[in-house]
């Protein structure tokens, strides 16, 4: 698992496709040492992540939901 370690984060989402979730993601941010320019920079992409992510969450829902409610073969 993840949670602080970038580099299992990058090598789960090219393997698995598995998006680290956004808290894990600012954790990494905070736990790294940064410049305030890199900082701000990250920051902005980590915005843009977390409204991607939020969006990605409300599209599966309706297709999950429909899915559990389908017989099964």
């Amino acid at each position: 698992m993840y949670h602080y370690d970038p580099a299992t984060a990058l090598e789960e989402l090219t393997e698995d496709a598995v998006l680290p979730h956004p808290v894990s993601v600012r954790d990494m941010i905070v736990r790294s040492k940064l410049s305030p320019e890199q900082a701000i920079e990250l920051n902005r992409q980590f915005q843009e992540y977390l409204h991607g992510f939020g969006d990605l969450q409300k599209k599966i829902q309706p297709l999950l939901e429909a899915l559990a409610a389908a017989e099964r073969k």
